[in-house]
């Protein structure tokens, strides 16, 4: 357990040897920011203008890449010095993003997973999401760790595993009880995964939280 800044309205988490970047949202809140895992706090930041409502995070190489709610734009920034380099315009929401190495997938409240050009975020497919045969919606934060794609279920404490191939959901994680009740009074929803390859673990978090979590994910025993 880490500590969180509260004021953080989480919407994306992206891991990076040793380095934590979080996508903050809210309208008149919005920014990019550089975290220090171990304490919670904020080491750089950029505010984003007040019309612009930030969402899901990825890191691309040594950039990272910012979307937005409604506004259908995505910010390009360098990872190393948070200048702002560019933007990406889409039809739709934006809500998760993730870089699996070879594309992004983009998620936006729906079913559906869409897959974009990490250099030109041109639209490249896409995969529908179904959870025992059913279309499995609301799909928010997005994490891809090794050829499989992690998605926070809005207003829920579940996360869900993803084959990107077939779109199968092939695990659902509890996350359900991270937070106190004391805790949980002031927060909003889990959202919020990010993946340490050096330690095969997780960091989850939610919207106003005070903590982070670092976790492993198991399989659940049988009785």
């Amino acid at each position: 357990m880490r500590p969180h800044d509260p004021t953080a309205y989480t919407q994306g988490l992206v891991w990076d040897h040793g380095a934590l970047y979080e996508s903050a949202g809210l309208y008149g809140r919005s920014s990019l920011r550089q975290v220090d895992p171990r304490t919670g706090a904020v080491l750089r930041r950029v505010d984003l203008a007040p019309a612009f409502f930030a969402e899901g995070l990825a890191l691309a190489g040594s950039r990272l890449l910012q979307l937005t709610w409604k506004e259908g734009v995505a910010f390009q920034y360098d990872a190393r010095t948070f200048e702002r380099t560019g933007e990406f315009h889409y039809e739709g929401e934006g809500w998760g993003l993730c870089d699996d190495g070879r594309r992004l997938v983009m998620s936006d409240g729906s079913d559906h997973l869409a897959f974009r050009d990490r250099q030109t975020f041109a639209l490249l497919g896409g995969v529908d999401v179904r959870l025992d045969g059913r279309p499995a919606t609301q799909l928010n934060e997005l994490e891809c760790v090794d050829g499989a794609i992690y998605a926070n279920v809005w207003k829920t404490d579940e996360i869900l595993r993803i084959d990107p191939v077939s779109g199968r959901v092939t695990a659902v994680i509890d996350a359900a009880g991270l937070l106190d009740a004391a805790a949980q009074e002031q927060a909003d929803v889990l959202n919020g995964i990010a993946y340490d390859p050096e330690k095969k673990t997780f960091l989850v978090t939610g919207k106003l939280w005070p903590k982070m979590f670092e976790v492993v994910f198991v399989r659940a025993s049988l009785r």
